[in-house]
């Protein structure tokens, strides 16, 4: 059976790819410009390097924050279980790329993991191909399932009657928390939140 290796590409992660059953998104922060490229360096060669980390892992994406220290990781997976298999597998229930990175810039902090399911896109063509997108949290004082779907769909009817604002998105992608807590706002191309800047994109390959 062809091993399967990692494949750097230059190109933005599909958010809506119909086999995507999760989307982790977290944040680390660095401290610094210089941490910031020295991690961004570190992750690159800690994926690089090694094969492809699981077959239920569809695509890990690495932007850099617009602030000089943040990292923002993005993980499309297949589904729960898959992740579950992957973190059982690892060392300790740590990824052995996590451990080098830290290696190479210690003191890294880890912000937070928001565990999110796709709920729903909205796209309004073109694409400013400058690879940034904005993160908006949108919080919930309790679990709210029904909640995060309304909101979710106020934005889209929103950004459906257009806006004379240029510095807005040309595509917005809706994650919900699995807690019922959160959604995670991830536009492409601008709008309000934080700014990062496409660093690094991973995909399996066949050997």
């Amino acid at each position: 059976m062809p091993a399967t290796t990692t494949l750097s590409t230059g190109t933005l992660p599909d958010p809506a790819r119909a086999d995507g059953g999760l989307t982790f998104i977290s944040t680390w922060s660095t401290g610094s410009p210089e941490r910031l490229r020295a991690t961004l360096d570190a992750v690159a060669k800690a994926w690089e390097t090694r094969p492809w980390p699981h077959e239920g892992l569809l695509a890990y994406t690495v932007y850099a924050g617009s602030d000089g220290s943040t990292v923002l990781h993005y993980s499309q997976w297949r589904d729960e279980e898959a992740y579950q298999d992957f973190f059982a597998g690892a060392a300790n229930g740590r990824d052995a790329r996590n451990t080098e990175i830290d290696a190479a810039v210690p003191g890294i902090e880890r912000l937070g993991l928001n565990k999110t399911r796709l709920y729903r896109s909205w796209t309004g063509g073109g694409g400013d191909g400058s690879g940034t997108v904005a993160i908006t949290l949108t919080d919930f004082e309790s679990p709210d399932p029904e909640g995060q779907r309304a909101w979710s769909d106020r934005a889209v009817e929103t950004l459906d009657e257009g806006t004379a604002d240029s510095s807005g998105p040309y595509a917005a992608h809706f994650h919900l928390t699995l807690d019922g807590k959160r959604v995670v706002t991830y536009a492409e191309g601008g709008g309000e939140g934080a700014r990062y800047r496409f660093a690094y994109g991973f995909v399996p390959s066949k050997a």
